[in-house]
């Protein structure tokens, strides 16, 4: 019998110049790596071929999030700053957010927000962070939506990973033989409400991008649509945890992150006409894997279904509603690497070896890793 993974079989190196610090200048200038997982076969493209490469009638499943400008600065009554991430809306007027140094932070306290009159009282020290917080202006709460506030104060919450400044973007692939010749550059300057956003998001709620979205424009989906593919829209808000590293090496014991979605009922009528058809069911990104797999019955049928989800993949999972997946290269360690592993080689733990064979190829052709970087293709 084969010993279960461990959180450390995950770990990868990576030098941090291929860490992507911008977007490119065109959102489908990205490379995309395709790896077939039935021999480990992988061949190098432009995220602009995905028409070419994809099968007529296939259902590409698209996560609708919007992301919010969730990142916030406060001041202390002592004068200072306080950086703070907007989680999610507990109730009216009541927000969890996790706030940078809360250990100074004392229950009652209140922070004034920047660039508005409401504070923050801190009302229930939640630890790691994370603290329950009143919306007061003129000592009254403020009940209106939190998203109308954000929007007036908020920034876009980037990853931490993202430090401007630095020279990720330069990387070129080492072999142009091997790989898409690297005309692509950085785009000169970045609006991240813009780019740190898919062109198709819709519903305000997430704090972090379904980054393998991030490739799509409106031309290259109209490309697919006329060339005989099918899209399909769900709704997962990706929460912080998404980015977060697996600290027990038992993977049984990681407490998995809570997020809301959604899978409408005419959604799920169209996913249960491909499968009865024959025709593939793409998910773009692990988090359209993470509704769907939500959503599937045992008799690998789709519902209607909205709710959280606290659903956790990795090796040797088996799947019943995906059968190929656009993604992006991401985090050792994390949720999002075991999900990809798993998908490499259902039932299996022979996944993981072939995703970081796949990863080192990237690594020497000097993809660009992470939400502003490069894409893979599994099928």
């Amino acid at each position: 019998m084969t010993e279960p993974l461990r959180a450390a079989d995950f770990d990868y190196p990576l030098e941090e110049e291929l860490i992507a610090q911008q977007p490119l200048e065109r959102r489908d200038q990205s490379k995309l790596m395709r790896l077939c997982r039935s021999d480990g076969e992988i061949s190098h493209h432009v995220f602009r071929e995905l028409p070419a490469l994809l099968r007529p009638g296939d259902l590409l499943v698209l996560n609708d999030t919007r992301v919010i400008p969730a990142r916030i600065t406060c001041r202390r009554s002592s004068g200072g700053r306080i950086e703070g991430l907007f989680l999610r809306e507990v109730g009216p007027g009541r927000w969890e957010v996790l706030l940078k140094g809360a250990g100074r932070c004392r229950a009652s306290e209140r922070l004034q927000l920047l660039g508005a009159d409401e504070t923050l009282r801190l009302e229930r020290n939640l630890g790691q962070g994370r603290w329950e917080v009143d919306v007061v202006r003129d000592e009254q709460r403020v009940t209106g939506p939190a998203t109308e506030l954000l929007e007036r104060v908020g920034s876009p919450p980037l990853p931490p990973y993202i430090r401007r400044g630095g020279g990720g973007d330069q990387a070129g692939p080492a072999d142009p033989s091997k790989a898409p010749s690297q005309t692509a550059r950085p785009a000169p300057s970045t609006d991240d409400r813009v780019r740190y956003q898919t062109v198709y998001a819709d519903r305000p709620g997430a704090v972090a991008a379904p980054t393998a979205g991030l490739h799509f424009t409106p031309e290259l989906l109209n490309e697919l649509q006329s060339v005989g593919m099918e899209l399909a829209r769900v709704t997962l808000h990706v929460a912080l945890g998404t980015f977060a590293p697996v600290k027990h090496e038992d993977l049984a014991e990681h407490p998995m992150h809570e997020e809301w979605y959604e899978l409408a009922a005419p959604t799920a009528e169209r996913l249960n006409a491909a499968r009865a058809a024959g025709r593939r069911i793409v998910a773009v990104g692990t988090t359209s894997v993470r509704v769907l797999e939500s959503s599937v019955g045992p008799d690998g049928r789709f519902a209607s279904a909205s709710g959280w989800t606290r659903i956790f993949i990795y090796p040797p999972a088996r799947f019943q509603a995906v059968d190929a997946l656009i993604t992006n290269f991401h985090l050792p360690r994390s949720t999002l690497l075991m999900l990809v592993a798993a998908f490499c080689k259902p039932g299996s733990t022979e996944g993981l070896p072939m995703i970081l064979r796949t990863y080192e190829q990237a690594r020497r052709l000097r993809y660009r890793f992470y939400s502003y970087g490069d894409a893979m293709m599994i099928e």
